[in-house]
């Protein structure tokens, strides 16, 4: 299965939502000179990974187990979920250190999502 699949197999809002988040990572890796990135699927997810090893790779998710939201992840030992909860406080529901979960009712916000994939996508290039 492709991204392109994975997008046209989900419900239209969910797939928006995605699909506008995609667009999201896209132009932060623009803006960050992280580009261009490797789009693939990871554990069945679109994963989208900075050509540098400047950041860490952003993944987006739908599941029928909870299909009122979508999930923007990153990897669980980074500490940017942590940093997101302080920066952004209640503005999204948190999973733990991997992901935030994205309410299909609510519009994004779309420029605290612009600055979460920026701190993803320069996440080491940050650690130094």
């Amino acid at each position: 299965m492709t991204i392109e699949q994975y997008f046209t197999n989900l419900p239209i809002e969910a797939r928006t939502h995605l699909e506008t988040l995609r667009d999201i990572i896209r132009a932060a890796a623009e803006a960050t000179n992280t580009a261009p990135l490797t789009e693939n699927l990871k554990w069945g997810q679109p994963s989208f990974a900075p050509s540098k090893r400047t950041g860490t790779p952003i993944r987006l998710s739908w599941s029928q187990k909870a299909p009122e939201r979508v999930e923007m992840l990153v990897h669980c030992q980074t500490s940017l979920v942590e940093a997101w909860r302080h920066k952004f406080g209640d503005l999204f529901d948190y999973d733990g250190t991997r992901a935030v979960h994205i309410s299909l009712a609510e519009h994004l916000p779309e420029e605290a999502l612009h600055i979460m994939a920026v701190m993803a996508l320069t996440y080491h290039k940050q650690k130094r």
